[in-house]
């Protein structure tokens, strides 16, 4: 028997057309209609049709991921309930941290929603198209990764990289202005020993970097109109890999979020800090985080439940 239950919940990257589909008939389904009528646009015949080009918009990228994650938590939260299962923290990778909040009970869906809509909308304006970039860094240290970003970091020109997401300690992302990166890729490539590569990633914005100021500075004005309510879960923040307790207000919610625009995702540092004997849930599409949680520690059961073989396999275990 597992000593507690870790719901995860995923980030951008992770979408792909068709995503919700797979809920038609259940009532979680209906949340696809509540987030068209909220945003005032056919949210739901993007994820569930594409074409692709659209769902990859950060702007509706964003919402069709908390959507999605949130339907399937209805229907796992579901099953917890008549089992008498209780959640003992969340979290979310990026974007999934919204989604999290949710499940948590600091964030209505209604809100939540919205908020990642303006979000995506404010990251995407924040940067001239081609001024910045995003790499993954495979199999090169955190350390070698953060070094080649402080080298590659011309502050007299305004160019700036730093390290994005420490996903797992053989994959970090780094973001920045597009000259820094490829200066940062080509210094770890030619000077860290092994099977080190520099992959650069497509994306329309180099997402958790100083380039994403202007849109935190929108984000937090746009916050004055949803309602933060203290965690009813205890929950991991990408920012500082801090678990938050029950009661937590809703303003320091409210800053780790915008904290987080700009700052790195610690989420190689949130899952080392699980117990080993914890079940994570993966609430949302693919099984991206399960790969990750494996890398930082085998001993981690992770159960994807975008795919119905996963909740046969979770009633046989609670």
């Amino acid at each position: 028997m597992f000593k507690s239950v870790t719901l995860l919940f995923p980030g951008q990257g992770s979408q792909h057309v068709g995503m919700g589909k797979e809920l038609e008939g259940r009532p979680s389904f209906n949340l696809f209609k509540k987030a068209d009528d909220i945003l005032g646009y056919n949210l739901s015949s993007i994820c569930f049709n594409g074409p692709e080009e659209q769902l990859t918009l950060t702007a509706n990228t964003q919402p069709a991921l908390l959507t999605h994650s949130v339907a399937i938590w209805q229907n796992v939260k579901e099953l917890l309930d008549s089992k008498g299962v209780a959640v003992n923290r969340v979290l979310g990778h990026s974007i999934g941290e919204y989604s999290a909040l949710v499940a948590a009970g600091a964030l209505s869906f209604e809100d939540a929603v919205m908020a990642v809509h303006l979000r995506g909308k404010f990251m995407q304006e924040a940067v001239p198209q081609g001024k910045g970039k995003m790499y993954a860094i495979m199999r090169a240290s955190e350390e070698k990764v953060v070094e080649a970003c402080e080298l590659a970091s011309d502050k007299s020109k305004g160019e700036i990289v730093t390290a994005a997401n420490f996903n797992e300690p053989g994959q970090t992302v780094i973001s920045g202005h597009a000259a820094a990166c490829d200066r940062a890729a080509k210094w770890i490539e030619a000077n860290v020993d092994g099977r080190t590569k520099a992959l650069e990633l497509k994306v329309s914005a180099p997402f958790h970097s100083p380039l994403m100021e202007p849109a935190a500075n929108n984000l937090a004005a746009a916050f004055s109109k949803f309602k933060f309510l203290p965690l009813k879960t205890p929950y991991i923040a990408n920012i500082n890999a801090t678990e938050y307790p029950i009661e937590t207000s809703g303003d320091v919610i409210r800053q780790n979020l915008i904290d987080q625009v700009c700052g790195s995702v610690q989420w190689s540092k949130s899952i080392a800090k699980l117990d080993s004997n914890t079940l994570c849930l993966e609430i949302g599409t693919g099984r991206v985080l399960a790969g990750l949680v494996r890398k930082i520690n085998r001993d981690i059961k992770v159960l994807s439940m975008e795919f119905e073989d996963s909740y046969t396999e979770l009633k046989g275990m609670i």
